[in-house]
């Protein structure tokens, strides 16, 4: 009887290690390594070959850089409101790493990092790297203009750099997300 209860304890203990080890290695949405967006975004239209130029950067300016950005570029575009120490922020990552080198040559992505210390933001893109930037807000204001109450939230714009929709929350899969993509920031485009 001993004998049994040690062996299911040590097989329950190794069963918990793998189980453990096989969750560190997960990034949540998607894969742990980024996509090529060199390649992936080789001869994206001049407005989105620049923004894509200021990659993985945390930008000043908050909201009113962003949305100067957003209507300048003259391209549907796709803001990611995020922190660093938010978790469902960090599942849906994978997911806009992915859609930003598929879609980025027709559609802009761009980050909102909020409520974040710009050290940390930055920390948190050099370990998960996007081709585009992200601006820097020190308290909640592009966020709250979206009726959000927190990250992680994605806007949609139209090519006029109009809001034509809002994503509370996050994506819970890929597919969901490129959909909204295809619906939101293609369609009419």
């Amino acid at each position: 009887m001993r004998r049994r209860i040690t062996l299911a304890l040590g097989l329950f203990a190794g069963l918990a290690l793998v189980a453990f080890v096989a969750g560190c290695g997960s990034s949540g949405g998607g894969n742990s390594t980024h996509p090529d967006y060199e390649t992936a975004l080789k001869g994206a239209p001049a407005p989105l070959a620049k923004l894509y130029g200021e990659a993985n950067r945390v930008l000043p300016g908050g909201k009113d850089a962003l949305e100067k950005r957003i209507g300048e570029l003259g391209y549907p575009a796709v803001v990611n409101v995020w922190a660093s120490w938010c978790g469902p922020c960090r599942y849906e990552f994978p997911m806009f790493q992915e859609a930003s080198a598929k879609w980025g040559k027709k559609v802009a992505f761009l980050g909102a990092d909020s409520e974040d210390s710009e050290k940390e933001a930055e920390k948190w893109l050099a370990d998960n790297p996007v081709p585009y930037p992200s601006y820097y807000e020190t308290g909640f204001d592009y966020a709250a203009s979206l009726k959000a109450s927190g990250p992680p939230d994605t806007a949609f714009y139209n090519a006029k750099g109009e809001l034509v929709y809002v994503k509370l929350g996050q994506y819970a899969h890929e597919s969901d997300l490129e959909e909204d993509i295809k619906r939101y920031a293609l369609e009419g485009a």
